[in-house]
């Protein structure tokens, strides 16, 4: 079996070799642009071990990889327009560089590739069912996005409704990037919704660690500005905790905070900070968390492959949690 990096080396030869060389140039550069901006290519590394708990002959599910990696990026591009965001991984955006019919264009394009490299996965696999799934996960995700837009103009969001948002816009990409490995790899259905239920509550779980990290994490760890949340007033889980277990005071403070009153960066944070504390929010969401922790690693239990073929998607769950083991 392949370890994490060994399998992150077989999927960056694969995308190196299928970069897009064709032309017009303004089309295709920016797809390579944001494709080779790095990071650890964490969805297509799960549908590849998932794949490799099956069968060792995990090359085969290289094209399905490269799909899902299509998508995500492509989702990137279309969520930076929509956010007007700048940057990207530290980058000018691709809108940004390229201008934003070519943003438009190019994440368009991607989108159809997804479809054409899943096609190109052999023609003894279950490919219908897995283009069914992908199809599946692919309107969740358009729906969370939306959920996340309709979120910033309203002022009654409940707690209920963030978890479903942040169900469809980043947990059902893992898990059906899990399920799909599963089904390359010869996975009974039995073990590829298990598959997929690990990675859903996973991506519960790692979302609601972002929460967490982003207000209380340390910078040098966070890997960006602690706090970012507030500034831009996201309604995020810990925000909507407060907003549950506060008395109609403090209520009304943390609403003038986010939604009225003028302050400086540093003093908001501060003073919203100190009623998550009071209100101990990071407590509780931590809690939340580990619930969404110990559902998945349940789910990932009842896997039927010995616990060896689990231990490497089981070790990277928790890196990426930040737990020791």
């Amino acid at each position: 079996m392949e370890n994490f990096s060994q399998l992150q080396q077989l999927f960056l030869s694969y995308l190196s070799q299928n970069s897009f060389q064709s032309s017009p140039k303004r089309l295709y550069e920016p797809v390579n642009y944001i494709l080779n901006m790095g990071g650890k290519r964490i969805r297509p590394i799960l549908l590849l071990m998932a794949a490799q708990m099956f069968d060792d002959k995990v090359e085969k599910a290289l094209p399905a990889a490269f799909s899902v990696e299509l998508f995500h990026n492509f989702s990137l591009v279309h969520d930076d327009i929509m956010d007007e965001a700048p940057i990207r991984r530290g980058k000018p955006a691709v809108h940004h560089k390229f201008g934003l019919n070519s943003g438009i264009l190019s994440g368009d394009v991607m989108l159809i590739y997804v479809y054409d490299y899943l096609q190109r996965l052999e023609e003894d696999l279950p490919r219908m069912e897995i283009f069914g799934i992908f199809n599946k996960l692919a309107i969740e995700v358009c729906e969370g996005q939306q959920y996340d837009v309709d979120f910033e103009t309203r002022d009654d969001v409940k707690i209920e409704e963030y978890l479903k948002m942040i169900e469809l816009k980043t947990a059902v990409l893992l898990a059906g990037a899990l399920k799909i490995g599963c089904l390359i790899g010869g996975g009974s259905s039995a073990d590829a919704n298990h598959l997929y239920e690990f990675g859903r509550n996973i991506g519960l779980a790692f979302q609601l660690q972002d929460d967490i990290l982003d207000t209380f994490g340390d910078p040098e760890k966070f890997g960006k500005k602690v706090g970012g949340d507030i500034v831009q007033n996201k309604k995020t889980f810990l925000f909507l905790k407060a907003l549950e277990l506060a008395d109609q005071d403090t209520q009304a403070t943390l609403q003038k905070l986010y939604f009225g009153e003028t302050t400086t960066e540093e003093v908001k944070i501060n003073k919203v900070k100190a009623i998550f504390n009071e209100l101990n929010v990071r407590g509780l969401s931590e809690e939340v968390k580990e619930k969404y922790l110990k559902k998945a690693f349940e789910h990932l239990g009842a896997v039927g492959v010995p616990e060896e073929r689990k231990s490497d998607l089981r070790m990277l769950s928790n890196q990426l949690m930040g737990r020791e083991s």
